[in-house]
């Protein structure tokens, strides 16, 4: 084979990974070509992949081709695994837990599954002395943006946990055409297109037509008894829409368990009507199908018409109904009733999207199967747990009746009977209470009336938890505090984590191979180890490492930006990182805020000793988020004028990097030297990337919101940066009136920066053109940002200072990495097969591949007569 040493450069290109794979002596070697572990046998099992799958030889072959020869030749190694660990769960008939999310952002497979498998060096190997260079074809592979942030990330975190952990597991999602949209900074300004992740094949993921399941949608429903005189309801649908799956198998680290994500694709019951095509009428002969098709497009199409909320409904209903087809029907290969369901299957609601689930179980067991009320009622809350993951009232959804019972009529009616008897509890303890009743109520009556999703979650769950100390506290007093003093059992909470794998040990080799050195491999697994490292704080050579390695991956991350952003950035100044999605509340207004308070006091004194700083964003905005998109022009628009401006002379930098994903962090999070965690105190749930950038050594500067609070107890306060006020103090702000012109009036530097915004400074060509901006801070400023500002100032001012003292500043980062044990994700899945789910590991031993093993049972020809 020919060499290929240099076939392209690419932004998401990494150092060679290091040899800190499992060790192979845990891994049974089976040399045939399928599933075999050795180099050769890696080598010969990708040129035979290539020919035979791809269909070219190295005269013809792309380095696309080379991808997905190797693609294949890793998942050859999965399914072999998979098999394994299917046949185990059903021959022992485990409980299993099954994860229902309308996101799942998994981030590039390869790479990851290299070293879950063990196999990252050899492969190197293999690819080395056929001419190839691993990270080069990495980078080639489509990453599926099936999830909007944190909710997506952390479901993929927990299904990495989930196979390490060796529980049975299975996520369940929906396989968008079109994930998030891919994001392009044009003029300043976010322009959506088209994420078309699919468009040259997915390697990874396996067809399964056979499991097909019947969504049914809209119509009405009848009354009738049965043979035995029972009460019986059908549901006569108007549409049927069919759920293909499609299985992505998800490897454990240093094991043998091989889970799977299932995601259903929609489409028509019948492709197109003959008979309407025969008349001529070519569009309409496949208009059901286009519609069906719809289903599974496009990950949130914007809600801000009719038409897109009855989508996002079809949405949720059409995933979660496959997945309770599919998790039924796998129930009933061991078992001829219902008797066990709950006991045998743990089914997780992830935020309120797939709520619907408990209506639905409901139909299947009452309407399908013929179960009793009660007997039904009772499996359906012992099998069901909701996880919220949100404390805003808009994301707390609520459809109308009107789309419900035109679109879902039999689950209208079934949410209605759950409401009843749901109200006559309550009545029964809260005796008189009209008040209670009507806030607990699952039908939110008014001018027109809407079903409460997060309601019908609470009640249809044997458990209910948010994802950080303070969000569940919140729940348990504001959102969701009738429901608590109801049922005070059912809430818990489960702090939020991140897979040391994809966010250690994967993105940051050098460091992961730095700290293996110091004390071992067993941190990949168990993060509390990190705590050894404290001790080397003292260390000067080991510290000095540290300082070093952070400084290659910063200079890496400036490489990145003066090919993509064409900007020069100084990597000796203090890399100051806020990315994330674009959401008012979580105030990257602020930081602009700030940086304009800094361009001001260089202008008013261009000697001014400021510390140098590159001010670093990345984030998506909804489509249809006005305010949001607006800030990510601002954001461009004061890196124009801070960047380009002879004054400044280089001690400030502004970027914005385009198309956050999974692996942009992956380079972002190792570079970062400071964490913006700067939401409104109260606001955010959990976050999860203070968690990464705090793992890859960076410190915080933050509000006591969300898991910032118990980063902090984790880390040290000395090692965190605190500033503004705390949810208590917000609610007493808001509540005795909040006026934004009280601090406008009395600082001086405040009222500079938004005049200096309203002026049109940054945007002459459009005076006017964030206007909105100013207005809604000076008027309205839902999200405090003029009350945290000098609290915001005077700590970075703080940051500035310690930053200085480089020694400090690296003891400080290496313990805020040490003490992050807590936050990995196998913890909090451990709390949740403990609390929740009620699981147990099951250990996958590898049986060797044959066709006896496989229960293959080739045919004798048949003899002559």
């Amino acid at each position: 084979m020919t060499t290929h040493e240099n076939l392209f450069e690419h932004p998401h290109r990494r150092p060679v990974q290091p040899d800190i794979a499992p060790p192979e002596d845990v891994r049974i070697q089976i040399e045939d070509d399928r599933t075999g572990l050795t180099v050769e046998t890696l080598k010969r099992a990708f040129a035979d992949n290539l020919y035979y799958i791809q269909g070219k030889n190295e005269s013809l072959a792309t380095p696309f081709d080379y991808y997905m020869a190797l693609a294949y030749t890793v998942r050859d190694r999965l399914l072999h695994r998979w098999i394994n660990t299917t046949t185990t769960y059903l021959e022992q008939d485990v409980k299993s837990v099954h994860y229902l999310s309308a996101e799942f952002l998994m981030g590039r497979q390869l790479s990851n599954n290299l070293l879950n498998l063990g196999l990252y060096q050899r492969v190197l190997q293999a690819l080395h002395e056929s001419g190839l260079n691993l990270n080069d074809l990495t980078v080639l592979e489509a990453e599926p943006g099936l999830g909007n942030g944190g909710l997506g990330r952390l479901a993929a975190c927990f299904l990495d946990s989930l196979a390490t952990l060796e529980i049975p597991a299975v996520g369940y999602g929906i396989r968008y055409e079109f994930g998030i949209f891919d994001q392009r900074i044009q003029d300043g300004a976010q322009v959506e297109y088209p994420d078309k992740w699919l468009r040259f094949g997915n390697p990874w993921e396996l067809r399964r037509p056979e499991l097909t399941a019947e969504v049914l949608f809209g119509g009405y429903t009848e009354a009738y008894q049965d043979a035995e005189g029972n009460y019986r309801v059908r549901w006569i649908p108007e549409r049927k829409v069919l759920g293909t799956p499609y299985d992505t198998p998800v490897p454990g680290y240093n094991n043998h368990t091989v889970n799977v994500l299932r995601l259903w694709r929609a489409g028509a019951s019948e492709e197109f009507d003959f008979r309407v095509f025969d008349s001529g009428d070519y569009v309409g002969s496949v208009t059901s199908k286009i519609f069906s098709e719809n289903i599974s497009k496009v990950l949130y199409p914007n809600d801000n018409t009719e038409q897109g909320k009855q989508l996002r409904l079809e949405q949720q209903y059409f995933f979660v109904s496959c997945s309770l087809q599919d998790i039924i029907k796998t129930y009933r290969r061991n078992h001829q009733n219902f008797d066990q369901f709950h006991e045998k299957v743990a089914i997780q609601l992830n935020d309120t999207h797939p709520s619907i689930g408990v209506a639905e179980l409901m139909r299947l067991l009452v309407d399908r199967y013929h179960l009793g009320w009660n007997r039904a009622w009772y499996i359906t809350k012992n099998t069901f747990a909701y996880t919220n993951h949100t404390l805003l009232a808009e994301a707390l959804e609520r459809w109308p009746v009107s789309l419900f019972e035109r679109l879902l009529p039999r689950h209208l009616e079934i949410i209605y009977e759950i409401n009843r008897r749901f109200l006559d509890e309550v009545r029964a303890k809260y005796p008189d209470d009209t008040g209670r009743l009507a806030r607990m109520s699952l039908i939110e009556e008014g001018g027109e009336k809407y079903v409460r999703m997060a309601h019908l979650a609470c009640v249809g769950s044997h458990s209910i938890n948010g994802v950080a100390a303070l969000h569940t506290e919140l729940l348990q007093q504001d959102v969701l505090r009738d429901f608590y003093a109801l049922w005070p059992e059912r809430f818990n909470n489960k702090t939020n984590g991140v897979t040391p794998r994809r966010w250690l040990l994967s993105s940051n080799p050098k460091l992961s191979e730095l700290i293996t050195e110091k004390i071992g491999l067993g941190w990949v697994t168990q993060l509390e180890q990190f705590k050894q490292l404290e001790p080397l704080v003292d260390d000067a050579e080991f510290c000095q490492r540290w300082r070093q390695i952070k400084q290659e991956r910063k200079q890496e991350l400036a490489e990145y930006i003066l090919l993509y952003n064409d900007i020069v950035i100084d990597p000796n100044s203090l890399f100051d990182v806020q990315v994330k999605r674009l959401h008012e509340y979580k105030r990257q207004l602020l930081n602009v805020l700030y940086i304009i308070t800094l361009y001001n006091r260089i202008k008013k004194n261009p000697n001014i000793d400021i510390l140098p700083r590159t001010f670093i964003f990345a984030g998506k905005a909804a489509p249809g988020y006005f305010i949001a998109k607006l800030i990510i022009k601002l954001i461009n628009s004061v890196a124009k004028v801070v960047n380009n401006d002879p004054d400044v002379r280089d001690r400030l930098k502004v970027v914005f990097l385009e198309g956050f994903s999974v692996s942009l962090g992956e380079r972002v999070y190792p570079a970062a030297e400071l964490s913006e965690q700067i939401s409104t105190a109260g606001k955010e749930a959990s976050g999860t990337g203070n968690m990464k950038f705090a793992m890859n050594g960076a410190l915080t500067i933050g509000t006591l919101d969300g898991a910032n609070i118990e980063i902090r107890e984790a880390v040290g306060a000395e090692n965190f940066f605190l500033f503004g006020l705390t949810t208590e103090e917000v609610y007493a702000l808001k509540a005795k009136g909040y006026n934004p012109m009280d601090y406008y009036n009395t600082n001086g530097e405040l009222r500079e920066v938004m005049e200096r915004i309203a002026s049109g400074y940054f945007c002459p060509e459009n005076p006017h053109l964030f206007q909105p901006i100013v207005d809604s801070l000076m008027h309205k400023d839902e999200y405090l940002l003029f009350a945290d500002y000098q609290s915001y100032i005077q700590c970075q001012e703080q940051v500035s200072q310690a930053y200085r003292h480089q020694e400090n500043w690296t003891r400080m980062s290496i313990l805020n990495s040490a003490r992050m044990g807590f936050f990995s994700s196998d913890r909090t899945i451990r709390e949740y097969c403990q609390d929740i789910w009620k699981v147990e590991p099951v250990k996958i031993d590898l049986k060797e591949y044959s066709q006896e093993t496989a229960g293959l049972k080739i045919p004798q020809p048949p003899t002559l007569a």
